[in-house]
Order: structure tokens, then sequence, then C-alpha cells
């Protein structure tokens, strides 16, 4: 099977190098993605918002025969939904990796802007459980591979078109927030949550036990429990 790995705000395809070696290994062939932009400066980037991220993704996944799951990691499950909502007939599984769907016209985040383009802000700019399960030197290796993205791509309105994206199967490895949470958000029904709520097959899986908790970057805290997981999702 197809796995498109598309990476969160200010990664590339590298950030996925610690988990495609296990999928590949069950047989599965990855795809890591980097987005248009990632990188440039901002007079070149100026133009790129989330729909050329969508787009990007749309044409890897057309590029491919046969089943295709999509993995998005924070942000990048917004792009992965838009592909979805591109392309429901040709995902077979949506794994977002503690993130949820969002909505129609909505956006990542705001994040400060500098000379045109959104650079990582630091760790220091996250709250302290997500980035908790991160070391000293994984922070430091971690935040030297990142990149700049386009000042337009976190606070980009995303469009879904197609209900049948809610009938892909879908499930979500959390990291930073327990599934019981999520399970009550569903049940209250909030509108920024529409998406979340309309999922017809959704599955939760938890990436850290009772007392070991993980942050928002797992894929380099614990690479494996990713890759599992994943392996876990799409069977």
């Amino acid at each position: 099977m197809h796995i498109i790995l598309v990476p969160g705000l200010w990664l590339d395809a590298s950030s996925w190098g610690d988990v495609a070696p296990a999928l590949e290994a069950a047989g599965h062939r990855t795809h890591p993605l980097t987005m248009p932009g990632v990188g440039g400066s901002g007079p070149d980037t100026a133009g790129i918002g989330m729909a050329a991220w969508v787009d990007a993704t749309v044409t890897a996944l057309d590029a491919l025969d046969g089943e295709v799951v999509l993995v998005g990691h924070s942000g990048g499950g917004n792009v992965a939904y838009g592909a979805v909502d591109a392309r429901p007939d040709r995902v077979a599984h949506l794994v977002l990796l503690d993130t949820w769907p969002p909505s129609d016209g909505g956006s990542v985040s705001e994040f400060p802007i500098v000379d045109g383009v959104v650079p990582f802000p630091g760790w220091d700019f996250f709250d302290e459980p997500d980035i908790a399960d991160l070391d000293p030197q994984t922070r430091a290796d971690a935040a030297a591979c990142t990149k700049s993205v386009p000042a337009r791509v976190p606070t980009d309105p995303i469009r879904l078109s197609d209900q049948r994206r809610r009938s892909v199967p879908v499930t979500i490895v959390t990291g930073t927030v327990p599934a019981a949470q999520i399970r009550e958000i569903i049940a209250a029904g909030p509108e920024w949550a529409a998406e979340l709520v309309a999922l017809e097959h959704l599955d939760i899986i938890e990436l850290g036990a009772p007392g070991d908790p993980t942050g928002h970057w797992p894929q380099f805290s614990r690479p494996g429990a990713v890759a599992e997981a994943i392996l876990r999702a799409i069977g």
C-alpha cells in the first residue's frame, strides 16, 4: 500500500525519516512530501497558500496506482484532509497525527511573520505539554531541520466541497489530547468541530500510556510508536 506522509508546519520530507523505515519494512511504500515554498524567501513564496499545499498532495496522490493512505501531522492534517476532499474515492484511509479535521474555511493557526515568511518560532513558543517529551538533544536536532513556511499558509482558509470526504475511514493518533476528551468533544458537537463530529468511520489511538504522555511531535520523540500506530490504523 502507498502511504503519503504530509509534514506539519516548518517541516519537510526528512521529518518522517525515523518513521518511514518501519512502514517500509511492513511492506508499504512511503512517499514523504515537502510542501511548496518551504524554506523559500518572502517574495518567492508570497503567492503560496493552503490550496497550493493541497494541490501538491493531490498531485502526489494522482501519480500513484492502487490503495493510498494519507498521513498528516499537525497542520499537515489540514492539507491531507483537503486532499481527501479533492479525491475521496482515491484515499483508503486518513491518519491524523495529533490533529483533527478542519471545517470548511478553517485554518491552522497564526504565527509571527518575519521578512515575508513564517519562521519556526522556537520551542518556547509552545505549551509545555506539547514539547514535554522532547529532550534537549531532540529539540536541538529537530529545530536545526526546520524551515520557514509561506506567510499565507498558516492562516489561509481551507476550502472543502465534497461531503464524501466524511465517509473515508479516519484514525486520529493522538499525543496530547486523551481519547476520552476527543470523544467528549464529539458528543458535545460544537460548531468548530463539525467535521470531527461528521466523520462516519473514526478510530482513536493514544500514543502515550497513563503517566507517560507524548507531545505534539512524536515523530521525533517516539518514531517507533508513531509507525506502529499508523500500521495498526491501516491494518
